[in-house]
């Protein structure tokens, strides 16, 4: 794979100095710009478009578009009239845009003086994606990670295996959070007990229905297979038995797998444009890299352009994700000229490091 690195542009006195809060001067300064020309053009973009003074509604609405384009796709595929395979990209594509908005709602940009309206939403999103964890969970992980993103304590990146070696087992972890949850266990037994606690709590009740379906839909077909390939004819064809399993084949194709594809999609973009184990903290420019190759398109539909605009965020949390996804043609060059990295794919075999001599 190709690497395509820009050279950061050189200030005066580019010598690496620090500051208080840790982050070398240069970088501060390339933040300070970077911040600033996100806000001017979000500013313009606002200006030239008065409907986006809505955001509440907007928020509300994107949602319900989600759970429209959700139910209507599903149930074109009870009646018969959508293929499993059509079904299950295009439920995920709403459903990403469900996970953008709980990321929106975490740092409180819908409905911020309105509790209920925020766990309305919430509760929504979270039902719409069962197969992670709770918003109200993630909500102070998320705001832990943009303090110490790329270092050890960021839990919510570790999570979705930044900076882990490629491999079957980051793969696994990857795309089942059962098996991350345990691959990551602490080995300390005083530690051991808290951590399956929080767990237990931040899955608890959405996550343990999506893989009970998951799992009895992944275990009964490859039943069903074997049955076949021995001669001896499926399982469960009749009575209660059959119910179950058409009623768990609908839900893992309209409700679950879709889950799956977005998750998978999403954590190998975000655990990839992250970089892990020798950020500076509190410094942002090292904190992401822009993904936005043209072969990178199929992962970024399930991922509302994720890889494209999530470094964005970093800079200023306060745009919702369709904002950020009008800068973005202003903003990535300003962005790419004050050091910020674009398409450097060799982090896939640095397990994230920054530094480029990584091993």
């Amino acid at each position: 794979m190709s690497v395509a690195l820009e050279p950061r542009i050189a200030l005066p006195g580019d010598v690496e100095p620090k500051v208080e809060d840790g982050t070398n001067a240069v970088d501060a300064e390339r933040s300070r710009r970077i911040r600033g020309a996100v806000r001017t053009r979000s500013q313009e973009i606002r200006d030239q478009h008065p409907i986006l003074r809505h955001q509440d509604a907007i928020g509300a609405g994107l949602l319900g578009v989600s759970v429209l384009g959700v139910v209507a796709v599903g149930l074109a595929h009870v009646a018969g009239v959508v293929p499993w395979w059509a079904s299950v990209p295009v439920a995920a594509f709403f459903m990403a845009i469900a996970h953008e908005i709980e990321h929106d709602q975490i740092h409180r940009l819908y409905f911020a003086r309105n509790a209920k309206a925020q766990n309305a939403m919430f509760a929504v999103c979270w039902a719409l994606r069962p197969y992670t964890i709770s918003p109200w969970s993630r909500r102070p992980l998320h705001l832990l990670h943009h303090k110490v993103s790329g270092t050890k304590r960021d839990i919510e990146e570790r999570a979705i295996t930044n900076g882990e070696p490629w491999g079957p087992k980051r793969a696994l972890m990857m795309i089942d959070p059962l098996a991350a949850s345990l691959l990551r266990m602490p080995k300390d037994r005083a530690t051991r007990a808290p951590y399956l606690k929080m767990v237990a709590k931040a899955y608890f009740p959405m996550a343990y229905v999506a893989l009970a379906i998951w799992y009895s839909f992944l275990a009964l077909n490859a039943a069903n297979l074997v049955a076949r390939t021995l001669g001896a004819g499926p399982i469960l064809t009749a009575g209660l038995g059959a119910t179950a399993l058409h009623v768990i084949n609908v839900l893992a194709i309209v409700w679950i797998a879709p889950n799956v594809l977005r998750v998978a999609c999403l954590h190998f973009v975000s655990s990839n444009m992250h970089y892990y184990g020798d950020v500076e903290e509190g410094n942002i420019v090292q904190q992401t890299q822009v993904l936005n190759r043209w072969y990178l398109a199929p992962l970024q539909v399930f991922c509302a352009n994720f890889g494209s605009t999530h470094s964005i965020h970093h800079f200023v949390p306060s745009d919702p994700f369709y904002v950020r996804q009008m800068t973005a043609r202003v903003v990535h060059p300003i962005m790419r000229a004050n050091g910020v990295r674009f398409n450097d794919l060799g982090t896939l075999r640095r397990s994230n490091r920054y530094a480029l001599d990584a091993g």
